[in-house]
């Protein structure tokens, strides 16, 4: 939730200052804003201040899409890992037409090459890969 606020607030004062240095500039360009130190500084600033935000605004939504996805973040999984962890293997052998071993294989892989996740994280990474790989 605290991300998107972030990025709502950002693309707001990142509208705000676009629209505010394009009506700068297009008052410099007519000639009914006069050229001096003053102008020169503010729209400066104004491009540093949009190009700012659009710099950390992209880079907090490529944090954001980078981030593996855990859809119980801050919940205990004690309750949950039990149907969660049967239900995502079984998905898995699904997709890999009944073969166990395969599947028992490939968490295992996803296990020594990502160490410390929880075990339905391991299942969605097959899943994920697997999907990516037939696309």
């Amino acid at each position: 939730m605290g991300n998107q606020v972030v990025i709502a607030v950002g693309t707001f004062i990142l509208l705000l200052t676009g629209l505010l240095l394009g009506y700068v500039l297009s008052q410099l360009v007519l000639g009914f804003l006069t050229f001096n130190l003053l102008t020169f500084f503010g729209t400066l600033s104004l491009i540093l201040i949009f190009g700012t935000l659009y710099y950390v605004l992209f880079w907090q939504l490529q944090r954001d899409q980078s981030r593996p996805s855990t859809r119980n973040e801050g919940i205990p999984n004690q309750v949950d890992d039990g149907v969660s962890d049967s239900y995502l293997k079984n998905r898995l052998i699904a997709k890999l037409s009944g073969d166990t071993a395969a599947a028992e294989r490939l968490i295992e892989q996803a296990k020594e090459t990502y160490p410390g996740m929880p075990e339905n994280w391991y299942c969605e990474r097959v899943l994920d890969d697997l999907e990516r790989d037939r696309q």
